[in-house]
């Protein structure tokens, strides 16, 4: 099969560890290699290199060739950034482009699997089920927690999807809900994460995005004549121009008549959204005070904070309880653990003060 890997990112959230021009998906942040690297990594066994598609922001295209030098993977470079719709109808127009008609696995560049197995296997039955349906299927990552900070699928009833795949009709996507009605989502059963996984056809997508993008997809067709030509950039650049951005789940998914499946995945799964969410990732890691530390660090009565030392000096800590501190050559980060999803506030008060350098 192939695989569409969405690689774009502004960088933000593991601020100043990731900035603009290297965002999270670049970053060894699980302690093994770059999240981008990992997760072309645990497709090895259904997705060859030539078969894999990357599309990142274009000021990201030396990292990433830099990584992938000597593989045969093919790399689109998206002028402008226009979230996960355009990416996918973009990528499934470039794999139908190099003679694919099998299934297609789009996926999120930055998040992490635990069980790497049962992951696949889920790619697997997502894409039987898209090529013998002809509809679209996402992977619902089975919840381990009520999660107001992620989308949620519903489930209808049992679909015969074949093989002995388990898969449910969609009920519903549903938007972020509050913590109470994430409680009673992961209580009922019903209810899966939206990982942002997608799996189906390039002429089911492509039909996708002519009903419900209309203006997108004229932009496409004129992308697909100017594929073997010279004027690839400027068209490119052009149709990218008068596109609006919308996400794939909210243009297409929430609003296709399509068949639409949910294939139910219990694999680990992790968007790895922020420093805290990293520090609970890795607990394994942690000392028996429930510190988590990296590079040249010293400890002295602190417990359950997150010291990182990316600079070239020693980091000593005296006393902290449920600290982030992230040290970099040029920036330094000291915060509450469980703020860290705000670090973004920080970075929009850096780029008001004009903090070019440091972003």
């Amino acid at each position: 099969m192939y695989a569409v890997i969405m690689a774009g990112g502004s960088g933000t959230r593991f601020w100043p560890a990731s900035r603009t021009g290297r965002p999270k998906q670049f970053l060894n942040v699980t302690g093994r290699s770059p999240l981008i690297m990992e997760t072309c990594g645990r497709l090895a066994s259904i997705t060859a290199d030539d078969h894999t598609v990357l599309i990142l922001g274009r000021r990201h295209g030396p990292e990433v060739k830099r990584l992938f030098a000597g593989r045969p993977v093919h790399i689109l470079l998206e002028p402008i950034g226009r979230n996960t719709a355009p990416c996918i109808g973009l990528g499934a127009l470039y794999a139908r482009y190099r003679g694919c008609e099998e299934a297609i696995a789009f996926l999120p560049a930055d998040h992490f699997i635990g069980d790497e197995e049962s992951f696949i296997s889920a790619l697997r039955d997502a894409a039987s089920l898209a090529e013998k349906s002809g509809g679209l299927v996402a992977l619902g990552i089975v919840p381990t927690k009520p999660e107001p900070g992620y989308g949620y699928i519903r489930k209808g009833k049992e679909c015969d999807a074949g093989s002995g795949c388990t898969a449910y009709d969609v009920s519903a996507f549903v938007e972020k809900p509050d913590l109470q009605t994430a409680m009673d989502y992961v209580a009922s059963g019903e209810f899966y994460w939206n990982a942002g996984i997608f799996v189906a056809t390039p002429e089911r997508i492509l039909r996708e995005m002519e009903t419900h993008l209309p203006a997108f997809y004229r932009g496409l067709q004129e992308i697909e004549h100017a594929l073997d030509g010279d004027e690839y950039e400027t068209v490119l650049e052009e149709v990218y121009k008068r596109t609006e951005g919308f996400s794939f789940d909210y243009a297409v998914m929430e609003k296709t008549r399509s068949p639409v499946f949910v294939v139910p995945c219990d694999c680990g799964w992790s968007d790895v959204g922020s420093w805290e969410a990293l520090y609970n990732l890795r607990e394994e890691e942690r000392d028996d005070q429930g510190n988590l530390s990296e590079g040249d660090v010293l400890l002295e009565g602190c417990k359950e904070s997150f010291i990182s030392a990316r600079g070239e000096r020693l980091v000593a800590c005296l006393g902290l309880r449920n600290v982030l501190v992230v040290d970099t050559p040029d920036a330094l980060l000291v915060a509450d653990l469980e703020k860290s999803q705000d670090i973004r506030k920080i970075v929009n008060r850096l780029r008001e003060k004009e903090k070019e350098s440091v972003l």
